[in-house]
């Protein structure tokens, strides 16, 4: 079961209803700057993690500024669409409610998910001069209690594993298919249930990538797997290899 950190109580909490109802994943985010896209997408993380888990999520956004252009990061970011607040319906008000938002902003009622804010180097730019997949795995690679320093390095170490594991998935795919090994799957899923731990899905990942023994068709399983949470299109590039 997925449990996160409810920065209210102090406390772990358990991030789905015992009956799988509906859960409102509300994202507080204002502007269109690195922090805010990270709210977004640790809101987008914990709606997928739900979704896998079998719990129905409904993603929200509680916005009253600048609400097109934040939209319209979120999508170049790889995040899905979040409805409007102002459009919650009576039926849908009562749905259990956890909030996301940059540490230090005033929120009430339900779980809340701080998110530690994003600095980003004079060099790097602003977050639309990056390459959103790589920005997102640049961003996915802490933890989001920690503060993210965006360095040229970074972004080109994180540019650089999205390309090398999208090229070996585009392999990996043409190899006879094989199912995801139990003991991956349980760490896997053992990490992202542990309050988000999406920095220990990706070393699984790293693991996976070089262990010995593992057919090159449960890598593929894994990887396809695992992007069901990290949103990274780690599949996009099949069928292009020459």
């Amino acid at each position: 079961m997925l449990r996160i950190f409810d920065a209210r109580t102090g406390e772990s909490a358990a991030a789905a209803p015992a009956r799988r109802a509906l859960t409102r994943v509300e994202a507080h985010a204002q502007g269109c700057d690195a922090t805010a896209l990270r709210v977004l997408l640790v809101a987008d993380v914990l709606v997928r993690a739900l979704e896998v888990g079998g719990t129905p999520a409904w993603p929200v956004l509680a916005s009253e500024e600048r609400v097109a252009e934040l939209r319209a990061c979120a999508a170049t970011l790889g995040i899905r669409p979040f409805e409007d607040r102002r459009d919650v319906g009576p039926e849908l008000a009562g749905a259990r409610l956890i909030q996301v938002a940059s540490r230090g902003d005033r929120t009430t009622g339900g779980i809340r998910l701080d998110v530690a804010p994003v600095d980003s180097a004079d060099s790097v730019g602003a977050p639309g001069d990056i390459d959103p997949a790589t920005l997102r795995l640049a961003l996915l690679t802490h933890p989001r209690s920690e503060p993210v320093h965006l360095t040229p390095a970074a972004l080109a170490d994180a540019g650089g594993t999205l390309a090398r594991w999208r090229r070996s998935v585009a392999f990996w795919a043409g190899q006879p298919s094989r199912p995801v090994p139990d003991s991956v799957r349980h760490d896997l899923r053992g990490a992202w249930e542990d309050d988000l731990n999406v920095p220990a899905v990706l070393g699984v990942l790293r693991r996976v990538e070089t262990l010995d023994g593992l057919p090159d068709g449960a890598r593929f399983e894994t990887y396809a797997y695992a992007d069901r949470i990290l949103g990274l299109e780690l599949t996009r590039d099949i069928g292009t290899l020459a």
